[in-house]
């Protein structure tokens, strides 16, 4: 066999082993219980009604939060319409949770929660029920933005935090629908951060909050806030060897939405530089393939007209290993992760410096980040 085919057949067995190796119970099936850019999201500061956290009772701080932000919290209701067997219509339903973000009826929450849905209603308390509509999902953040087709005057929007301004031990409190139960609070701590999640497509979430605050199907997409009121996560996943909580919940940073949601509500998604690659990596290769390196992403095919090409960035070919990528801007590279959280923090049109491993030496390759590429046939894993 060539080298070009043996990295490829390398590289798609370790996709399969990848792919069997999900530590965290996602909650696609089980938090979603089954049966314009210049909007301002959140308000600036703490509500009003919320005392100073020092000066009251840990109960009386709870009781306070809970009444000033639950009637913001969204009880979400989806409905499926599939084919079965027979060509026969299947009616399906979900419910999950969400936050008011703005005066206009915009609602966050995940997006595993409406993905699939042909129908959503909103309850925002009380009997009424409002009809809404999909503005825009990120599946690779596990966030999406639905929208009130009619929203009632009055609304409470839930305040956003920081969530780069946390502590291990602080006080959490989470609000959501939990088996359908409406608006229920559970509180708890921060049991952990900079956790690693993966959404459902297994791209890495980065920093994920973990909190032992009870979190359980139907909370998907509802707010995890801090004492003073502020949202600082969506609680989005469990893990648990039975679908229910065992204490160990987490949530995506509120800060991964504030990046998230202007695109969301500007394109409807969210538009990510690529490199235009499949790039196995180093450590996926090893025993398979010998390779000069010990870590790295090796270029095995570039897509045409994409970043990479440009580049001149070299894949493999039938006499032998192309470029390896090593690393960027101080950033190495052991895996994809790490690619995904580079290109993370960038633009489309920005340029990148990649350290790149190339027939027995180190060179610097510049690199344009473009958004898509020219690509008239697909590339298997392409980054």
């Amino acid at each position: 066999m060539s080298a070009r085919q043996i990295l490829l057949l390398a590289f798609a067995s370790s996709l399969i082993a990848v792919g069997a190796t999900a530590l965290v119970y996602n909650f696609g099936s089980a938090l979603n219980s089954s049966a314009g850019a210049e909007n301002t999201i959140g308000e600036e500061g703490s509500p009003a009604n919320i005392s100073d956290p020092s000066l009251v009772s840990d109960e009386q701080n709870s009781i306070e939060v809970y009444k000033s932000i639950s009637p913001g919290v969204a009880f979400i209701t989806t409905t499926t319409v599939q084919e079965n067997f027979w060509g026969m219509e299947q009616e399906g339903s979900g419910n999950g949770s969400g936050s008011v973000i703005d005066a206009q009826g915009h609602i966050l929450t995940n997006y595993h929660v409406v993905e699939r849905a042909n129908k959503m209603t909103v309850s925002l308390g009380g009997e009424k029920s409002y009809s809404a509509t999909m503005v825009g999902g990120d599946p690779d953040t596990d966030l999406a933005v639905i929208k009130i087709d009619t929203p009632p005057a009055g609304l409470t929007v839930v305040p956003l935090g920081d969530s780069d301004r946390l502590a291990v031990g602080q006080k959490v409190l989470a609000i959501g629908n939990p088996f359908g139960l409406d608006r229920t609070l559970t509180t708890g701590v921060i049991s952990g951060l900079q956790r690693g999640l993966r959404a459902r497509n297994n791209r890495p979430i980065d920093a994920a909050i973990q909190t032992d605050a009870s979190i359980n199907p139907g909370n998907s997409g509802g707010p995890l806030l801090d004492k003073f009121g502020k949202m600082i996560g969506i609680n989005s996943q469990i893990f648990s060897t039975g679908g229910g909580s065992v204490g160990v919940g987490f949530a995506v940073p509120v800060n991964t939405a504030k990046r998230v949601v202007p695109q969301l509500l500007q394109y409807g998604e969210v538009r990510r530089p690529k490199l235009g690659a499949s790039l196995p990596s180093v450590a996926d290769l090893r025993g398979r393939v010998s390779l000069p390196v010990a870590d790295g992403l090796v270029v095995a095919q570039v897509q045409p007209g994409g970043s990479a090409e440009q580049a001149g960035l070299r894949g493999v070919t039938n006499t032998g290993v192309g470029d390896i990528l090593i690393s960027a801007e101080g950033q190495k590279f052991t895996s994809l992760d790490d690619l995904y959280r580079l290109l993370d923090r960038k633009q489309i049109g920005e340029t990148v410096n990649f350290e790149v491993y190339r027939n027995g030496r180190t060179i610097t390759v510049p690199v344009r980040l473009l958004g898509t590429t020219a690509a008239a046939r697909p590339v298997r894993r392409v980054m």
